[in-house]
């Protein structure tokens, strides 16, 4: 915003510093001044306001209000006391009506009689020329003067040419049409505030005049405006109509309302004096609500210390009162203050201390290193977990995915849920954000569908949380291999619980269906429960072709799903430590024709009871249900991996071993060991 140099120093008795000094104490003190520039007989300075600021700042004096406060210098305030008329009264020739009150918070109104338009004196024209605003008249010059001189926008009407004499502040009607002092066109609609008479809008509430009761010429009796508007009704105004003044931009963030009277004297006063017109008594004053100043206590230790600066009490009391605060009470370690209610940016006793090292100097403060202890922070073991988790399925060649937490109408209907299943969403911004997420599946078999023709293999998981019924919120673990294969992702599943501490792990295959639902997610014959010290954790299979045709999943699809919460309890840092043997291992085969119901957790307890510590490792490589095999029949494959700690192994004794876990699995009726 561009402020005259000759205007600023018209506030002070004494000779202010050079513009370009001047310039640096703002910069150092107040905001940053982009530019100084010369113009015809004076100097102007663009400066920075800070939209903070802009309630007092966006003005000459509260411009010339910082630099008496950073020179110590007092302070004159330009005059505005005038001679009113007996007899004449405002109220006889303006009534005014505000109906949206919380838009309009104050309305003054003044009338100025036999006013003689004509041109501006000298001194106005070229004040108003070197801020960049054309010469209109004298009476539009001197309401944009006091706006540039106090920050608050005024606006001149004819009142002659006001229906009824009436003036309405109102949002505009649907279809209204306003002509501005610019010949400029507007359509109005109802979030636009105007200014109107008795039957029509006469100007853009906070943005800019009517052109039918402009000032002219023929115009004897002006009625001066000075109101307060809400900031964001003027905001949205102006956004609608692409229209932005030099009021809007102030009012848009925020003025005080109490700074209208000032405005409206002084404008009278000036129009008195440039214009030879009579002040009619008292005001119209529609300030339902005033706005009351604020009182601050200042702790004094407490400035010192949060600036590391030690100020003279006399000195903060004087650089407080240069920024126009009163002082109400003051002790040897603290000052009670009122804030002017111009001072919108003040409300707690932070603000005023930084009010007092900005004035006295920000480079005063000597550097210094903070004293403070260094607390490690507590470890947060459900981050802590949840990051070790996800490290190691990435390490195993799944990648994380983020899916949104709910789910929709049809993902529903896919897998049967029911409504006491359900939490639905007050609000939902779409279908497909109904209800809340009551497990990871539905999503990451989406993510499936939508990515299985652009790759192979498809390994991800996602570690969220899921919402049931009352309230309940879970963390859940949820991954998946596309094209993948049951024993594979077992393997994956022993490989990351052990890499967590719990090595007594076990899969329960005889639960048939895992889950309960009308539909469930797992293929019958092809799932598991997993557990580890007899408790259940989570669930391992394959999913249920009946969800992945639904779903149109050309290929099969293996996942695990464990309760985070569960698995929290059973995790550890400890790891039981088992070296690797340097003696030479020895895999031996066995194949056995069982029951197609019969579970592979059978045969593999049956072989490790047998075996012991000796067997290393089973692993099930091949299952076969062929049609020359017997009706109801299966044939499962094992390789049997031996090894021993502390010798190599022997052939003999192998084939010992292996003989009696033959003999152990022939004991069963159903199961033939194929030779």
């Amino acid at each position: 915003m561009v402020f005259s140099y000759n205007w600023l120093q018209s506030f002070f008795n004494k000779k202010l510093p050079t513009p370009q000094k001047l310039a640096d104490l703002l910069t150092l003190h107040f905001a940053e001044v982009e530019e100084v520039k010369k113009t015809r007989r004076d100097f102007t300075l663009d400066i920075d306001v800070r939209p903070n600021r802009a309630g007092d700042c966006f003005s000459h004096l509260g411009i010339a209000r910082e630099i008496a406060a950073i020179t110590n210098s007092k302070l004159q305030i330009p005059k505005s006391k005038f001679k009113e008329e007996k007899n004449t009264k405002t109220k006889d020739f303006i009534s005014v009506e505000v109906k949206p009150q919380q838009d309009c918070p104050r309305y003054t109104a003044k009338v100025v009689t036999d006013v003689k338009i004509g041109p501006s004196p000298k001194w106005l024209r070229e004040r108003l020329e070197s801020c960049g605003l054309n010469s209109i008249n004298n009476v539009v010059d001197i309401a944009n003067y006091v706006m540039l001189e106090t920050g608050q926008p005024l606006h001149a009407f004819d009142a002659e040419k006001l229906d009824e004499n009436k003036i309405v502040v109102r949002f505009a009607q649907n279809r209204e049409r306003i002509v501005t002092l610019d010949e400029q066109k507007f359509d109005l609609d109802p979030d636009i505030l105007v200014i109107a008479d008795a039957k029509k809008p006469v100007a853009i509430a906070g943005i800019k005049g009517g052109k039918l009761p402009e000032i002219d010429k023929k115009t004897k009796v002006v009625v001066i405006e000075a109101a307060n508007f809400d900031s964001h009704t003027i905001r949205r105004a102006s956004q609608k109509l692409n229209l932005k003044t030099d009021a809007s931009s102030r009012f848009e963030h925020g003025i005080d309302p109490n700074l209208t009277e000032e405005a409206i004297n002084r404008t009278a006063f000036l129009i008195q004096e440039a214009a030879g017109g009579k002040v009619a008594q008292g005001l119209v004053d529609i300030y339902p609500k005033k706005s009351l100043a604020k009182t601050i206590k200042l702790d004094l230790n407490y400035l010192e210390s949060l600036l590391g600066l030690e100020i003279p009490q006399a000195k903060i009391k004087n650089i407080l009162e240069n920024l126009d605060f009163k002082l109400i009470k003051a002790r040897p370690k603290s000052i009670t203050l009122k804030v002017p209610t111009k001072r919108l940016d003040v409300t707690i006793q932070e603000d005023l201390i930084e009010e007092i090292g900005r004035i006295e100097g920000y480079d005063k403060i000597k550097p210094a290193f903070p004293l403070s202890v260094l607390i490690p922070p507590k470890r947060n073991f459900n981050i802590f977990w949840e990051d070790i988790t996800k490290n190691l399925l990435r390490s195993l060649g799944f990648s994380e995915v983020y899916n949104y937490a709910f789910l929709g109408e049809k993902e529903a209907k896919i897998f049967v849920f029911s409504e006491k299943e359900l939490i639905g969403v007050e609000n939902p911004l779409s279908s497909e954000q109904k209800y809340l997420r009551t497990s990871l599946i539905p999503s990451l078999l989406k993510n499936v569908e939508k990515n299985q023709r652009q790759t192979g293999e498809i390994r991800i998981f996602e570690l969220g949380k899921i919402f049931k019924p009352k309230k309940e919120e879970k963390r859940e673990l949820t991954g998946l291999i596309f094209r993948g294969d049951f024993y594979q992702l077992k393997g994956i599943i022993d490989s990351l619980l052990n890499s967590l501490g719990i090595s007594n792990i076990f899969y329960d295959e005889h639960k048939p269906t895992p889950e309960e639902s009308k539909i469930s997610f797992w293929h019958p014959q092809k799932c598991a429960e997993i557990k580890t010290d007899g408790k259940e954790i989570g669930f391992l299979g394959e999913i249920s072709p009946k969800i992945t045709d639904k779903l149109e999943i050309k290929e099969r699809v293996v996942l695990f799903d464990i309760d985070f919460e569960k698995l929290s309890q059973f995790v550890s840092e400890e790891h039981e430590f088992r070296p690797i043997s340097r003696f030479p291992a020895a895999v031996r085969d066995v194949a056995v024709l069982v029951p197609r119901n019969t579970k592979v957790v059978e045969l593999l307890n049956k072989i490790n009871a047998v075996g012991g510590k000796l067997i290393r490792d089973i692993d099930l490589f091949d299952i076969y249900e062929g049609t020359e095999l017997p009706q109801g029949k299966k044939n499962l494959a094992f390789h049997i991996i031996y090894q021993a700690e502390n010798r190599t192994l022997k052939a003999e004794e192998i084939d010992k071993i292996q003989n009696k876990i033959i003999k152990t699995l022939e004991k069963i009726p159903s199961w033939q060991v194929r030779k």
